[in-house]
């Protein structure tokens, strides 16, 4: 792997640390500035929607300037600025404006490694590279889990923040030094996001793409540490121990994803399987919600391994894209994903609410998880009528 590539997973771990770290942090938050985790479900689903409608400003600019530009200015003035302002956060409103930035900073990350491979190597080698760099980024998710609990609690969450942003900042300059950009598509045919979704083949895959990461991102990313705090009374410290073990069925369920499309000679099916498994994990997940800690934390890591199929089902969307279409087209494709992630976790924060005041809370937890496989269900019945593709 060149040095700019390598150099780009390594951003794409703090853009899945990002995205996660709440979680083990919502103790501490809420002790410190007073932010609840339905007020830190808001902040995170900012995050979510940031990160999603910057990904059509990242796509033109992808395809008219390259992702060297791209990722380098946006991780410095975003990233590293949200971090330094969530380090002097001082109330909930400073963490939103702070998790706002920092998703901006992130947005254009894993989309210049993905348009790298689309236009520097051949598309049946895309979903392996893509799920490879993927893969890589996900140890951000186990450093945001007990890393993290365990860094806050001698160094200080503000300490860890500050370091981050200097962190942003280092990386930002090394990606502007070596990324190397692609050179431009041979087609001068100018394409717009309109183009992109006038794709037929694409309509099935959309709504999957909605829903597919949202599950598991909700729940490792904010609700599995509130989730196992108030059913079982687990420490900081234990939740930062499950949430390791999730992250790791993470890592784990991208690399299985990879290659399987060519080793079965189907996107469609490994993608659709996949997804059913992770639906039947959240509905048993809701009606043992409070039965062990055990068998909760392993079906919370089966969710998080079925639920890494994001890379197979991009590629799968790829494939019916036109080269001149490539940035456009795979940051749309990311838009749906991460943006589904996003509006899953503002209705969430609502959505436990009214079932705690009517419930309790662990059956506001089954609501939740419930809620969750079915959504994903219905996201499944679509893509069921989608055409399979390796090229």
């Amino acid at each position: 792997m060149r040095l700019d590539l390598l150099l780009l997973c390594l951003t794409y771990v703090l853009s899945q640390f990002f995205r996660s770290f709440l979680a083990v942090l919502a103790q501490v938050l809420h002790s410190d500035i007073g932010a609840t985790a339905d007020a830190l479900a808001y902040a995170s689903g900012l995050w979510f929607i940031a990160f999603a409608a910057m990904q059509i400003p990242v796509g033109a600019a992808l395809d008219r300037i390259g992702p060297r530009r791209t990722a380098s200015v946006l991780l410095l003035a975003g990233a590293g600025g949200g971090a330094l302002l969530f380090a002097l956060a001082t109330t909930p409103t400073h963490i939103n404006i702070a998790m706002t930035l920092i998703g901006i900073g992130c947005s254009p990350i894993l989309m210049s490694g993905y348009f790298i491979f689309a236009r520097r190597f051949s598309p049946a080698r895309f979903a392996t590279l893509a799920a490879l760099m993927l893969g890589v980024g996900s140890i951000g998710n186990l450093l945001a889990s007990y890393p993290m609990a365990w860094a806050s609690e001698v160094l200080g969450w503000r300490s860890i923040l500050l370091l981050l942003a200097v962190l942003c900042a280092l990386l930002a300059g090394g990606l502007f030094v070596l990324i190397q950009d692609p050179p431009k598509a041979t087609h001068v045919q100018r394409g717009s996001t309109l183009d992109v979704l006038r794709i037929r083949a694409l309509w099935p895959i959309l709504p999957l793409l909605l829903v597919s990461y949202a599950p598991s991102a909700a729940i490792r990313g904010l609700w599995m540490g509130p989730y196992l705090h108030h059913v079982f009374g687990w420490s900081a410290y234990e939740v930062g121990m499950g949430s390791l073990i999730m992250g790791l069925a993470m890592v784990c369920g991208t690399f299985a994803y990879g290659p399987l499309d060519r080793l079965l000679r189907t996107r469609k099916w490994v993608v659709l399987v996949g997804n059913l498994c992770g639906v039947l994990c959240c509905l048993m997940l809701a009606l043992a919600v409070d039965d062990s800690a055990l068998l909760a934390v392993g079906l919370l890591a089966a969710i998080g391994f079925f639920g890494a199929s994001f890379p197979v089902i991009v590629a799968h969307g790829r494939s019916f894209l036109p080269p001149h279409l490539t940035g456009r087209g795979v940051t749309w494709l990311n838009l749906f994903a991460i943006g589904g992630a996003g509006l899953l976790q503002f209705g969430s924060a609502p959505m436990h609410i009214m079932a705690q005041t009517q419930g309790g809370s662990a059956s506001a937890y089954g609501i939740l998880f419930a809620a969750f496989g079915m959504i994903l269900l219905l996201g499944c019945v679509f893509y069921l009528y989608s055409r399979d593709s390796l090229h």
